[in-house]
């Protein structure tokens, strides 16, 4: 049991090794990340069955008891967040093998990439603040690597742009940290949850509002998202994808652990500003992407707008509000991503990403303006797709509540996703391609790209059409948060 408890980090850093001695041979490199990823998928796989049992399954390193030793605790959230990230790499690994804007395939590209997914899965699987702390520095070197891997004078200046403003939410964490053990002596998850009732309200205020402002940016949260789209559209597709699915979505995991997990109650001052905080994320989210032509900014700038949502349930500070913030960042994931993956083969057909210098797809290839169709409906919220019941979870429970603004905010922003999915669908498949001798390219190899976007789509299809099984794990794992 312990050794499944750590295979989520033990996988993919032995994998890192394999990828960078084998770094001169690219044929056998690419197979060690395969089966990297393979053999993290199947463990995910056992650790969502092993959770949805009831228990949590836990492993305390050295034998050292707990709240000493470092410890790794899997339950359903964390759990099903493993699973996503095993789906997500294994899809953005495949579109790797395909010619659709996979960048320099550069050496350490793998490497970096499977460092990266060692820090996502031991943010997600840690019972430790500190040792999340640490997690979260694995994937911002990791990050920085791949950012300024293509030398680029716009790949270096996102690189800086992302460096500086991470580096901020890397000092509040730390700062933030040394906050918590000096007022409780422990920094173990659960013996955290025993010591906050004899905090202080003030003293409690001040640590976890600490806590949550750097989470805050590292999740891309507004006012602190500004290195998003200033640095996200520089990535080579695929990679732009991982982080867009889940970079910032650790984030917000953190953000729900503390706030929901480990100091529920959460104080009510902090709850009602992070709810105003979703609400200005969503709404300046959507404005931004309103603004652009760039499919690549768009969508970045909805990566911003959708954090509101995912915060905007936490916020809500009951089961029900947790429990559609997990359904949530399942569907956003999948969308976010797969939408991302599109657009780059919207690229390889079209020859830019810029709205305005293409066209005609829909008749030229029916099939791609489908896949980009499904994704965008339910990015937006459309019936019946998975968006439709993550928004309706949320809105249920925000209106409960009498949060008729945030809830009015949801809305409105949704309605402005709408005219984004609309603007890039007219401008990109609808109206005729702007060069009368646009063809389709003869050479391409695009069927790992394809194999990755319509495997997505049909884990989005299944959840939209049979909703139920995802939202009563969800309402499982709500219940056990705040339960220590």
């Amino acid at each position: 049991m312990s050794a499944l408890v750590a295979a989520p980090v033990l996988i993919p850093l032995a994998t890192v090794l394999l990828t960078t001695f084998s770094r001169n041979q690219p044929g056998l490199q690419k197979t060690f990340s395969f089966v990297g990823v393979l053999a993290f998928l199947a463990c995910a796989l056992v650790l969502v069955q092993q959770a949805g049992a009831g228990a949590d399954l836990r492993s305390a390193f050295g034998d050292w008891p707990a709240p000493f030793g470092i410890e790794f605790r899997i339950d359903r959230l964390g759990a099903s967040l493993v699973l996503i990230t095993a789906l997500m790499w294994l899809a953005s690994l495949l579109f790797l093998l395909s010619d659709a804007d996979t960048g320099n395939q550069h050496p350490l590209l793998l490497p970096l990439l499977h460092g990266l997914l060692a820090g996502v899965a031991g943010s997600f699987v840690t019972a430790d603040l500190f040792n999340l702390y640490v997690w979260f520095e694995i994937m911002l070197i990791c990050s920085l690597g791949l950012f300024a891997m293509g030398g680029r004078l716009d790949q270096l200046d996102g690189t800086f742009k992302y460096l500086v403003l991470n580096m901020l939410g890397t000092l509040l964490l730390l700062m933030a940290v040394g906050m918590v053990y000096a007022a409780t002596g422990h920094l173990n998850f659960d013996a955290l949850a025993q010591a906050a009732p004899g905090l202080t309200p003030a003293l409690l205020t001040l640590v976890l509002g600490t806590l949550l402002i750097a989470f805050l940016l590292k999740a891309g949260a507004f006012p602190l998202f500004v290195w998003l789209p200033a640095s996200y559209h520089t990535l080579p597709a695929p990679v732009l994808a991982l982080f867009a699915g889940l970079l910032t979505k650790v984030g917000v995991y953190a953000v729900l652990r503390t706030a929901g997990d480990v100091f529920a109650p959460a104080p009510e001052l902090l709850m009602e500003a992070l709810g105003w905080i979703a609400a200005a994320t969503m709404l300046i989210g959507v404005l931004g992407a309103a603004y652009h032509w760039d499919m690549r900014r768009i969508l970045a700038f909805h990566i911003v707008s959708q954090i509101g949502y995912l915060l905007l349930g936490i916020a809500l500070a009951s089961q029900a509000g947790n429990a559609a913030t997990l359904f949530y960042t399942i569907h956003i994931i999948l969308a976010k991503a797969n939408l991302l993956l599109i657009a780059a083969l919207i690229w390889r057909y079209s020859g830019s990403y810029d709205l305005r210098k293409i066209g005609g797809l829909y008749l030229a290839h029916p099939a791609l303006a489908l896949l980009f169709a499904i994704s965008a409906l339910s990015l937006v919220g459309i019936p019946p797709f998975s968006g439709f019941w993550a928004k309706l979870m949320i809105l249920q429970e925000a209106l409960a509540q009498g949060r008729v603004v945030w809830a009015v905010v949801a809305l409105l922003v949704s309605a402005l996703t709408l005219y984004s999915m609309m603007k890039i669908w007219l401008e990109a498949f609808w109206k005729p391609h702007p060069d009368a001798n646009w063809r389709l390219p003869s050479k391409t190899r695009l069927a790992p790209a394809w194999v990755a976007t319509v495997g997505l789509v049909l884990v989005i299809l299944w959840i939209s059409l049979n909703p139920q099984p995802l939202a009563a794990y969800a309402q499982a794992a709500a219940q056990t948060l705040g339960a220590q």
